[in-house]
């Protein structure tokens, strides 16, 4: 995720670091040089005059442009949702905690489920990034339950199954009543809610021919441009079709980035910073000192 300050207006007309320009770079050095040979040779491709008006790219910019605002919102759609279930976590998290906390009796050792539900945060981000199911989860869980994780395919299911086991065996030890229990229960179950929406939209990306189709009309629309606009504008046609090709290419860029809201592209949710804020949160609540916030790289918060 790009965290930065907003710079003075002019200054943001030139930032480079924490935006998607790199990415896109060599495509806009291509249509510009395409755009700049086209003029050289006034329009002609192997002796044969290319005879195109701005006409039909008016038609083809204005719904290329409506697919791409729904590429887009599509993209961000997705990517809003899972902040708002990472959102819920915290919630969850922090609330499951303070009643093991507070409603159990005095002499019950909550802090192994605290740390549980901090697992499960770390397990879950490790999961839907396809990292290793252990990683970050060292002095949070028993040991048999960490040697099981390292083999599960689905590790958050097996840490919810070990937080219902915990309040099982403290009612049954009469250290929770039975209705604190159900209303514990009611939140661990939350946390699978949010296992499941998370697991929902890293399983179900969009449809690949949206991409396809995207991808294709902007790259022909980009290189057709120059042909169109060289006979009514001249010099200037490299200027106008860098700065259309900036905005079609980086459009597309930015919903192909936040499509998969879980990864680690410059725009994608921050679910190293969000996991260690909740480990935070709740370490405070045991009274334990938390470990230091993660710091952005290069404007970057992984």
């Amino acid at each position: 995720m790009i965290v930065r300050p907003r710079p003075h207006w002019l200054k943001l007309l030139f930032v480079r670091r924490g935006s998607i320009l790199n990415r896109i770079f060599p495509q806009l050095l291509f249509t510009t040089g395409l755009a700049a040979v086209v003029v050289l040779a006034h329009g002609q491709l192997f002796h044969w005059k290319v005879t195109l008006t701005s006409a039909p790219f008016s038609l083809m910019g204005v719904a290329l442009a409506i697919f791409l605002g729904f590429r887009n919102n599509a993209s961000y759609d997705r990517y809003w949702e899972a902040r708002k279930l990472w959102g819920r976590l915290l919630v969850e998290a922090r609330t499951v905690s303070r009643q093991a906390l507070t409603m159990t009796r005095r002499r019950t050792d909550a802090r192994p489920f605290v740390l549980g539900v901090i697992a499960f945060a770390h397990a879950l981000r490790n999961q839907l990034r396809g990292q290793s199911s252990a990683q970050g989860l060292d002095g949070l869980l028993p040991t048999t339950l960490l040697a099981r994780i390292g083999q599960a395919r689905f590790p958050c299911a097996l840490i919810l199954l070990w937080l219902a086991e915990w309040l099982r065996e403290r009612r049954d030890a009469g250290e929770l009543d039975v209705v604190l229990q159900q209303r514990m229960d009611v939140h661990v179950s939350g946390l699978s809610e949010v296992l499941g929406g998370c697991e929902r939209i890293a399983g179900t990306p969009l449809p690949f021919t949206y991409s396809v189709i995207l991808h294709r009309t902007v790259y022909l629309y980009c290189m057709m441009l120059p042909f169109g606009l060289v006979d009514a504008i001249g010099m200037m046609t490299p200027v106008v079709v860098l700065f259309v090709s900036y905005t079609f290419f980086a459009l597309e860029a930015l919903s192909d980035e936040i499509e998969e809201p879980f990864g680690l592209a410059p725009n994608d949710l921050a679910l190293d910073a969000m996991a260690a804020g909740i480990e935070a949160s709740l370490r405070e609540m045991l009274g334990e000192k938390p470990l230091p916030a993660p710091v952005a790289t290069d404007y970057i918060l992984t």
